[in-house]
């Protein structure tokens, strides 16, 4: 058929309708009324239909806008993921300095103040060879005392070196003691048993004092009664 066409079509419109002629060489009828010819209004039916599908055609979506809505929206969603990724990162870095904000503020609040007069560095080297001593000392003694007696030995000499520093440190370690009931607990324990065992070696030792200077004095009048006696 495409080599061989027997019939000719013609894409060109025609100049003139042959039934527009037909209607404008029509006479006019008496009543002044005219009316379309029933072909011409069966013809404008199939044309009103192409029309009405042809803007149908005309209003759907072409590739172009379809590919662009798509691109759209991919832009949008790696858009997103970028945002995320940036807020991680951001409170990723929020919290890293708020920790390193802590870690520098805790330490700075265990130095001692400045009208104290503690020096940090011969205090520390003071209390470092107290510990020492105290592991020398219970060498040779069982493990609760060798355990025991640095720490003890330590602790004391931190008080009298550099008790503003030794009292931060402790209520540093109070504060993280009160996060957990059963450390709490043991250590308001064990600092009462101290307490009360220093209590008591102190009672005890003012107790002998007097006693020892109620017999001193006893001797005393005693030697002063013999000296008068034997004059």
């Amino acid at each position: 058929m495409a080599l061989y066409p027997r019939t000719t079509a013609y894409a060109e419109q025609p100049t003139e309708d042959p039934i527009k002629q037909i209607r404008d060489h029509s006479p006019v009828p008496a009543s002044g009324i005219t009316e379309k010819p029933q072909e011409e209004q069966q013809q404008q039916q199939p044309t009103e239909g192409v029309s009405g599908a042809l803007a149908q055609i005309t209003q759907s979506p072409s590739p172009t806008d379809r590919l662009a809505s798509q691109i759209r929206e991919a832009r949008l969603a790696v858009h997103g993921y970028a945002v995320k990724a940036e807020d991680t990162v951001n409170q990723g870095m929020n919290r890293f300095m708020s920790a390193e904000h802590d870690f520098t503020s805790t330490i700075a609040s265990l130095a001692p103040p400045k009208e104290s007069n503690e020096k940090l560095l011969p205090g520390g080297i003071y209390v470092l060879v107290a510990a020492m001593a105290g592991s020398i000392i219970s060498r040779n003694r069982n493990i609760l005392l060798r355990f025991a007696t640095p720490i003890v030995t330590g602790v004391t000499t931190a008080h009298y070196v550099v008790p503003r520093t030794t009292q931060n440190v402790g209520n540093l370690v109070w504060s993280y003691e009160e996060k957990y009931p059963v450390v709490r607990d043991n250590h308001l324990r064990i600092t009462e048993g101290v307490r009360h065992f220093v209590e008591t070696g102190k009672a005890h030792s003012q107790m002998g004092l007097a006693m020892a200077e109620e017999r001193v004095q006893g001797v005393r009048e005693a030697v002063e009664d013999w000296v008068k006696k034997g004059r």
